[in-house]
């Protein structure tokens, strides 16, 4: 059996090619949308991809399922549980719980774990040319390492009202009745790590067992005495903050992401041409660098989404294909740089992209406004903005400030004052100038706290160390 992980460090997203070695032949589990690396890896085993499933609806990329069927051929299964506002809408055969999709040797039985997600499958594997018993668990957003899926997702994004507590009761039973009933010895491979928002205390060790999270997981003692309250209540507290684009994630998911088919290169742009669209307001500039490098100088009315670390995430944050008409100019050191952070966006349905340039000369430039932490108090702001999560904001703030996650911000901004200066602020830089750039297109008048908390804590920490005279 050929089993690889592919994951994508900017969603800490991981997904599954599982092949039968004896016949050639494939499927991918929760696949992304720039599908690339699954063919590639199918061809370098001499495989051919036969079947693509995935464990949910997801929340925070776009599946690839469509996208690799349609290039492939390959059958599509998806969830048929979770009740009639969980089924998906486009053609595949429906997995029920016991239900399994065989390659090869291998078989792939799906298991319905709901709490995350109401149709949420793992899929547990059983390599037949070794055993006649399943020896890996695809958990999915069921258990990661160390910690659960958020069950309040459907609250935060989708719309639900109170969901979260049935969602956790679920979590609670599908841990009890499915997940401690298989041997310790099977190996959990979750469909997430460190960084998502999936949860609030993701490992980023890439996978686990059941025995190793029945000891020494925090949930595991709670379900060894059967409190569920306990449980419940340990599981919603300190959340994480969800993505507002997590909402449009799981419309498209459930209803069938667009099929892309083969893109062609992107063109590099004539900076001329390109200035005229942003006269004109019918282009978006997307400037790539660092938070450092744009407030030397930037595109006017540009968004800030830098290449590194999370361009997919960032640009989710700032971009709303729902809203946003406009095809997006990529500022890239060149074709091949293009090319990736295209790939990037699409994992997240930011699908318009016009084309790029490798320099800002001939377009219209502004330097964004900063504020020092000495000079803080002499500005007169009508709000102080941090941009940070929720539970960093707890943990310590800037006096008065108020707190609105950059994720969903531009979905919120009812929130804002309409008139006067606002003052912005994350940990250390790159998430505030990401969020003030679109709340600048936006109209507001934004000032960004320069070196944003951290740089105010240590001038506030070495004010407290003079002495008094």
């Amino acid at each position: 059996m050929l089993f690889e992980r592919i994951y994508d460090e900017d969603l800490a997203q991981a997904s599954y090619l599982i092949g039968c070695q004896a016949n050639g032949t494939a499927v991918v589990v929760d696949g992304r949308r720039d599908i690339a690396v699954y063919q590639d890896l199918a061809a370098k085993n001499n495989m051919k991809i036969v079947a693509v499933t995935e464990t949910h609806i997801h929340a925070d990329y776009l599946s690839g399922t469509r996208e690799l069927a349609a290039a492939t051929g390959a059958a599509i299964y998806v969830s048929g549980e979770g009740g009639p506002d969980w089924q998906y809408a486009f053609d595949g055969t429906r997995l029920h719980d016991g239900d399994a999709i065989t390659v090869g040797n291998i078989s792939i039985r799906a298991i319905h774990t709901p709490g995350h997600t109401p149709e949420h499958l793992s899929f547990l594997v059983t390599d037949g040319a070794f055993s006649d018993q399943p020896g890996y668990l695809l958990s999915g957003d069921f258990v990661f390492s160390g910690d659960l899926g958020r069950p309040d997702l459907l609250d935060e994004a989708a719309g639900g009202v109170d969901t979260r507590f049935e969602g956790a009761r679920q979590l609670f039973r599908s841990l009890q009745e499915k997940f401690l009933t298989l041997p310790d010895y099977v190996q959990v491979h979750p469909a997430h790590g460190a960084g998502s928002a999936c949860g609030k205390a993701l490992g980023a060790i890439p996978s686990s067992t059941v025995g190793y999270e029945r000891l020494y997981s925090w949930w595991g003692p709670y379900l060894a005495a059967d409190d569920e309250q306990g449980f419940i209540d340990e599981l919603l507290d300190g959340q994480p903050d969800a993505h507002a684009y997590f909402g449009r994630m799981k419309r498209e998911n459930r209803d069938g992401p667009a099929v892309l088919g083969a893109r062609a290169p992107l063109a590099e742009l004539d900076r001329a041409q390109v200035a005229a669209g942003l006269a004109a307001d019918t282009l978006t500039f997307i400037d790539t660098r660092t938070a450092d490098e744009v407030h030397t100088g930037t595109v006017e009315r540009s968004l800030n989404i830098p290449a590194h670390p999370t361009p997919a995430t960032h640009g989710a944050w700032v971009v709303n294909p729902e809203a946003d008409t406009n095809p997006l100019v990529l500022l890239a050191a060149g074709q091949d740089q293009a090319q990736e952070l295209w790939d990037h966006l699409v994992r997240v349905g930011i699908d318009d992209v016009a084309g790029y340039v490798t320099s800002l000369d001939g377009l219209p430039l502004t330097a964004p406004a900063l504020v020092q932490p000495a000079d803080l108090a002499a500005v007169d702001a009508a709000m102080i903005l941090d941009v940070r999560n929720r539970t960093e904001h707890t943990a310590g703030h800037i006096p008065g400030a108020h707190q609105l996650n950059g994720g969903r911000l531009m979905w919120h901004l009812d929130e804002l004052p309409a008139d006067g200066t606002i003052v912005t602020y994350c940990q250390s830089g790159l998430r505030n100038s990401v969020a003030a750039s679109a709340l600048r297109r936006a109209g507001y008048d934004v000032v960004e706290l320069d070196g944003s908390y951290a740089a105010w804590s240590a001038w506030r920490r070495a004010g407290d160390a003079v002495p008094a005279t």
